[in-house]
């Protein structure tokens, strides 16, 4: 599309503009320190399928995405977290799974509490270690009092604090129901956007603006990537960025001056969020940020119950559940739930136009980030993540290793609001094996749902043959035996293990004086530039 490199353009001029002259400024610090401890950018996409990037569709509508593949290393077998949002950005965050950190499922508008006070993000530890720690995005992870992301790491914060469906705006994006405008109210009943509080935008611990304006998110987040990344240089301290997109969760924006209709608008936004992406790469090289390592992975699958708002999660269609009803993504342990579109660029450390086939997660960051810094994580816990810099630095092909037996590799997939017990670890990947004891759907596009089942011996499927998860092994083979006790081993393993641990447990207790609200006299909570 010519309007990605046009937007993206527009879009760096208008930084450069206002922060060029900074370039030739002398730093403070110690300017050996900082090249010798990575700056660190990790980039979180929302709701991004694992189809929709480095496909021949996709090519001309993600130039810069395509070129962090061709510079860095693309990441194939690699998974959320969880298949949710606020699970998996807080085993992102902290290198654990639910069962051990206390967030098994999403927080609410009201919620009071967030990601434990006792779990430590990486950002903590790497602000405690000397980094200039910066947030841009979605939290979701608790927006009240200490549960701020400036009580859990970050220098500063401009974002949202939960999903950009969880309030209304006054000219809404694209969404399946249509949103309405703050001041129409329409229940949520059947999706859409709330109406009855406005969608803030945060700066550290005050309301920006309320409602936000969707359609110059992208240019305020490019913004104030661009400051952090000056900041940090200006001071002469390793940074670390954390963006965490509203690009690809519905309602769906774009470039402004774009004329699109409803058929365009995914292609639109994630050509939006491509621009997003290569103004920050951008903003780092431009003020000289050398020995960067950017990071771009997303936080579950696609929402294919939004239709044509919804991204694409390629051959992992689920069609053992599909053919049953419903949907295979988001929400789900089918692959379409939880594998996304994962790549890591680190000039002149990484191999770029490389790829591995490890199997990995979301859950790694904690520790790999850590190692790159020289940092040590507490001790008075377990972690699900492990360091792979051996897979990023030295072309290593080795993953998760099972808990049980060094030489097989294993991943546990946790609930995420299709079957079971939010959080509870009931699908297993074991070397090229995935077993599910349990299965239900996500509501798929047209409302049909499937219906939850629980195995009992499990359903078991070889992903090299059967990347659909269409056809399960026959229980009676030699191939199912042999894996069905490698699974229960494992599972055994992991179970007792987290039983054993330091956990936390989180509130998800909602009040109405926990929602976020600038000025609670005006309708929705409206009003501007009160931080």
């Amino acid at each position: 599309m010519a309007e990605a490199g046009f937007g993206v353009l527009l879009l760096f001029c208008f930084l450069a503009s206002g922060l060029v002259y900074y370039i030739n400024c002398p730093e403070n610090g110690n300017k050996t320190e900082t090249r010798e401890r990575p700056n660190i950018i990790i980039i979180l996409a929302d709701d991004i399928g694992w189809g929709d990037l480095w496909t021949k569709q996709s090519d001309n509508t993600t130039p810069w995405l395509n070129m962090l593949k061709l510079e860095g290393k693309r990441l194939t077998d690699f998974h959320s977290p969880a298949s949710t949002c606020s699970p998996s950005r807080a085993a992102l965050l902290t290198g654990r799974h639910g069962l051990r950190n206390g967030v098994t499922h999403n927080f609410a508008e009201g919620s009071v509490g967030g990601l434990p006070l006792n779990e430590t993000t990486f950002a903590q530890l790497l602000h405690d270690a000397g980094y200039y720690t910066a947030m841009i995005g979605k939290w979701h992870l608790g927006h009240n009092g200490l549960y701020n992301p400036i009580h859990r790491g970050f220098d500063y914060y401009l974002g949202i604090p939960y999903s950009n469906d969880m309030g209304c705006t006054d000219m809404p994006g694209f969404n399946l129901p249509s949103c309405s405008p703050c001041g129409k109210y329409r229940s949520r009943k059947h999706g859409g956007c709330d109406t009855k509080i406005a969608l803030p935008l945060f700066e550290n611990q005050s309301i920006l603006e309320q409602p936000l304006d969707l359609w110059n998110l992208t240019g305020q987040y490019a913004k104030a990537a661009s400051r952090q990344i000056l900041t940090a240089r200006k001071r002469g301290q390793p940074l670390l960025l954390y963006v965490a997109l509203a690009h690809m969760h519905v309602p769906l924006f774009h470039y402004r001056l774009l004329n699109v209709t409803a058929k365009d608008a995914y292609s639109a936004s994630l050509s939006d969020m491509d621009n997003l992406v290569g103004s920050i790469k951008l903003a780092a090289e431009m003020f000289s940020m050398e020995n960067t390592l950017i990071w771009f992975t997303g936080d579950n699958g696609p929402w294919e119950q939004k239709c044509q708002f919804a991204g694409s999660a390629g051959p992992f269609l689920g069609r053992w559940q599909t053919s049953r009803g419903g949907g295979s993504a988001k929400k789900t342990t089918w692959e379409g739930g939880h594998r996304v579109p994962t790549v890591v660029l680190w000039p002149g450390r990484i191999s770029p136009n490389t790829s591995s086939n490890a199997l990995l997660s979301g859950l790694d960051i904690f520790p790999t980030v850590l190692s790159l810094a020289g940092v040590e994580p507490p001790s008075d816990r377990r972690y699900d993540g492990i360091d792979i810099t051996h897979v990023l630095l030295h072309d290593s092909d080795t993953g998760h290793k099972a808990w049980h037996h060094s030489e097989t590799v294993s991943l546990m997939h946790p609930n995420s609001g299709a079957a079971g017990q939010f959080g509870d670890l009931q699908t297993v990947r074991v070397g090229r094996h995935k077993a599910f004891y349990i299965t239900g759907s996500a509501e798929a596009c047209g409302g049909a749902k499937g219906k939850q089942q629980m195995h009992d011996p499990p359903l078991i499927f070889e992903l090299s043959r059967d990347v659909a998860e269409g056809s399960p092994l026959d229980p009676s083979s030699v191939e199912y035996q042999a894996v069905l006790r490698e699974v229960e081993r494992e599972r055994e393993a992991v179970l007792w293990d987290i039983a054993t641990d330091n956990v936390s447990t989180a509130d998800y207790s909602i009040t109405q004086a926990a929602f976020p609200c600038c000025q609670p006299h005006n309708p929705v909570c409206r009003c501007h530039s009160v931080g």
